[in-house]
C-alpha cells in the first residue's frame, strides 16, 4: 500500500513541476521569438523572475522522492541516464545563471551571450525531460542487474525524440500563456498570438505521440484493464482543447490555467499506464524496476509520508504567497528598480 502512495505521490511531484517549471521553461524558449527590444527581453526575464527558483524546488523534490523513496530505480536512472541528466544539469545551471548575470553588465555582446545561454537553458532541459520519459515509457535496455545496455544515441530514438518535441511544446505553449498574462501591450499580443500558432503544432505532434504510444509502449495496458482510468486522458485532451478556446476570448489566466491541467494531466497518463513499473526494461520486463521490488522499507516510507504531510503544505503555501506578492503585471516602469532582472 505505501508503495503506491509513494508511486503516485511521485508521479504528482513531476506533473506539479512540469506545470510550474514548464512555463518559465516555456519563457525561454519563447523569447527569442516575441521580445523584440531589450525592453521586452527584460520583462520576459522578470516575469519568471520572482518564481524560477522556487518552481526548481518541485524538481529537487521529485528527485529527492525518487531517491528516498525507490533507491534503486534512482541509482540505475542516474548510470543508464547519466550523460542526459549530466547536461539537463548543465543546462539548468547555466540558465540559473543567465536570469542573474544578464543585468549586471550593459553592454550589447554581454547581454545577447546571456540571452541565448537562457534559451538553451530552457530549450534542452524541455527537450531531454521529454526523451527521458517517452524512453521510459517504451522501456529501458537495462539487465538483471540494472547495467545499461546502450548509449546517448540509444535514447534519441523516433518515439523518444517526439516526446522531447511534445515537451518543447507544451513548455512554449505554456510559457507564452504566461507572457501574454503578465506582459502588456504589443509583447502581451506577440506571447498570445504565438502561443496560439504553437497550440496548433502541439496538437498535432500530441495526437501522434498518442498513437505512437499504442505500438511503441505498454502504457494503455492498465487503461484497458480498468477503463475509468480513461478519464485520465479523456480530462487532458480536454483541457488542451479548452486551453484554446480560452486563446481565442483572449481570456489569458483561463487559458493559462487550462495548460497548467493539460500539462499535469499528461504527466499523469504516462504515469498511471506505467503502474506498478518505475522503470521498465525493454530487454526482459522481468528485469523491470517497480515500486514494490526497488523500494525503501516500509519505517523509512512511513517517516517520509509524515514528513511530506508536514512540508509540502508549507511550499505549496509559500509559492501561493509569492504568486500573490508579484500578481500585478510587469511593466517597463517596473524595471527602474534596482531589484529588477
Amino acid at each position: 500500500m505505501l508503495e503506491t502512495v509513494w508511486f503516485l505521490l511521485w508521479g504528482i511531484l513531476w506533473a506539479v513541476y512540469f506545470m510550474l517549471g514548464g512555463f518559465d521553461l516555456g519563457l525561454g524558449i519563447l523569447s527569442p521569438y516575441v521580445a523584440r527590444s531589450d525592453t521586452d527581453k527584460r520583462i520576459v526575464y522578470n516575469t519568471m523572475g520572482p518564481f524560477w527558483d522556487g518552481n526548481e524546488v518541485w524538481l529537487i523534490t521529485a528527485g529527492g522522492v525518487t531517491f528516498a523513496a525507490f533507491p534503486t530505480t534512482y541509482a540505475v536512472m542516474f548510470s543508464a541516464l547519466y550523460t542526459p541528466l549530466l547536461l539537463l544539469l548543465f543546462a539548468l545551471i547555466l540558465r540559473a545563471a543567465a536570469l542573474e548575470f544578464r543585468s549586471k553588465v550593459e553592454g550589447k555582446s554581454w547581454r545577447k551571450t546571456w540571452d541565448v545561454v537562457l534559451f538553451l537553458g530552457s530549450f534542452v532541459p524541455a527537450l531531454l525531460f521529454g526523451v527521458a520519459f517517452a524512453n521510459i515509457f517504451q522501456g529501458i535496455p537495462i539487465d538483471a542487474d540494472g547495467n545499461f545496455h546502450g548509449n546517448l544515441l540509444t535514447l534519441l530514438n523516433p518515439y523518444g525524440l517526439l516526446g522531447g518535441v511534445l515537451f518543447v511544446l507544451l513548455f512554449a505553449v505554456h510559457g507564452g500563456l504566461w507572457l501574454a498574462v503578465k506582459a502588456e501591450g504589443d509583447l502581451s499580443v506577440r506571447a498570445g498570438r504565438v502561443a496560439g500558432q504553437l497550440w496548433m503544432v502541439l496538437l498535432i505532434v500530441a495526437v501522434a505521440f498518442l498513437a505512437a504510444s499504442w505500438f511503441a509502449t505498454n502504457l494503455y495496458g492498465n487503461y484497458i484493464a480498468y477503463p475509468w482510468l480513461w478519464l485520465v486522458p479523456l480530462v487532458t485532451v480536454v483541457a488542451l482543447v479548452t486551453t484554446r478556446l480560452f486563446m481565442l476570448k483572449a481570456a489569458w489566466w483561463k487559458a493559462w490555467f487550462a495548460s497548467c491541467l493539460t500539462i499535469v494531466g499528461a504527466t499523469l497518463f504516462g504515469v498511471v499506464g506505467l503502474y506498478p513499473n518505475l522503470f521498465p526494461s525493454s530487454l526482459n520486463p522481468a528485469y523491470s524496476l517497480t515500486a514494490f521490488n526497488s523500494s525503501s522499507s516500509p519505517l523509512t516510507l512511513k517517516i517520509m509520508l509524515v514528513v511530506a504531510l508536514i512540508f509540502v503544505p508549507i511550499v505549496i503555501a509559500y509559492q501561493t504567497w509569492s504568486h500573490f506578492l508579484f500578481r500585478d503585471k510587469v511593466t517597463s516602469e517596473d524595471l527602474a528598480s534596482d531589484e529588477a532582472y
